[in-house]
């Protein structure tokens, strides 16, 4: 695995350097040597925040963590990231019933995938209407959902707004 590992208003020494890059050695059994992890140190307000990313072949694996002790959230975020991969794990095998161990660089192809076959539950047809992007978090939360999509009256994209954590707001666009 590499690690690559950037401090934004942080500073950030050796030993903690060598300890992020220990805690992600340990979950090199889940991948081979070509998978690129991306740490990011910095600081929010005052408090030591932690961003880990991990891209597989068919996965991207993710733990954000803010704690007053930066040792302690690079401690979480690599739990949080050894808990989802235990999962996908656990759940490769019993969808294709191996007993070998598995690794991540062995997940089929989608067409050799068919054993399991995914059903859609629902479809809903939208009708987009142009609107900026205040008004679409507007209708999201008269409507009580998680997200909306709606056409941006500036750009003439089909866009998504969402909720984040906190009490913010995230913006999905297309280049359309």
């Amino acid at each position: 695995m590499k690690v690559q590992i950037i401090a934004k208003n942080y500073d950030m020494g050796d030993k903690l350097h060598n300890y992020i890059e220990t805690k992600l050695g340990k979950l090199e059994k889940f991948f081979n040597e070509d998978v690129n992890a991306n740490v990011v140190v910095s600081k929010l307000k005052d408090t030591p925040k932690i961003e880990m990313t991990i891209k597989a072949k068919e996965a991207v694996f993710r733990a954000e963590v803010a704690n007053d002790s930066v040792y302690d959230a690079v401690d979480v975020a690599a739990e949080r990231l050894q808990s989802q991969m235990s999962k996908l794990k656990g759940k490769l095998e019993t969808r294709y019933k191996e007993n070998k161990a598995l690794k991540f660089e062995f997940i089929p192809e989608v067409e050799e995938a068919e054993e399991e076959e995914l059903v859609i539950a629902r479809r809903k047809e939208l009708e987009l209407e142009p609107m900026v992007a205040e008004e679409a978090i507007l209708q999201m939360e008269m409507l009580g959902h998680d997200f909306f999509v709606f056409l941006d009256m500036d750009t003439n994209a089909v866009s998504v707004v969402y909720k984040r954590k906190g009490n913010a707001y995230g913006l999905l666009t297309t280049d359309r």
